[in-house]
């Protein structure tokens, strides 16, 4: 009778961690979270990248077949250097800070073709190439004489490039605009 009231015991106990074990399970797998300033979009196995982007919250997905992925839609900042010449032939060195964020609408396209490490990517390039771009079109006295134009015209310029990526940009400023000894000292 005691092994009878024994074996229905651990049958019972056994079926109360079963039940709990594969309740754990059933929401490990099938729900997930967005905290607040991300957002998701769900990679499936059968279809790709799902086009829907997922707000904060909890979020359901098919076991085994879907997984989330997550971004940070909030502004980061990233300081570049970059030294080049200016329409005079000067060496300029130039640090500019730039504010960005992922735009949260087009989140799946770029996951397709950039991937989740867009902002190591995409700007460093871009913004390089704006830099020298730019500031080719002055000399040097004019860098110094008409910093709020060549600000404004770096900004409008990287806001335009960073678009076609997907990419917002908050702010772009000019931290320190400099030049050659030999120029200085002019």
């Amino acid at each position: 009778m005691s092994s009878n009231s024994a074996r229905r015991y651990a049958m019972a106990t056994g079926g109360v961690f079963g039940s709990l074990l594969l309740a754990y399970l059933g929401c490990k797998y099938t729900v997930f979270s967005v905290e607040a300033g991300h957002r998701a979009i769900k990679f499936s196995k059968l279809y790709g990248i799902l086009p829907k982007v997922h707000k904060e919250g909890w979020h359901l997905m098919w076991p085994w077949l879907e997984r989330p992925i997550i971004y940070d839609v909030r502004t980061h900042p990233q300081i570049f250097k970059s030294q080049t010449g200016s329409k005079d032939l000067q060496f300029v060195d130039l640090t500019v800070r730039v504010l960005y964020r992922p735009d949260p609408a087009n989140l799946p396209e770029l996951y397709r073709f950039i991937g989740r490490d867009y902002d190591e990517r995409v700007l460093p390039s871009i913004v390089n190439e704006v830099l020298r771009s730019v500031i080719a079109q002055y000399n040097a006295t004019q860098l110094l004489t008409q910093r709020e134009q060549v600000s404004f015209l770096i900004r409008r310029t990287l806001e335009d490039r960073a678009k076609r990526f997907s990419i917002i940009l908050d702010d772009v400023s000019i931290t320190h605009l400099g030049f050659s000894d030999e120029f200085s000292k002019a």
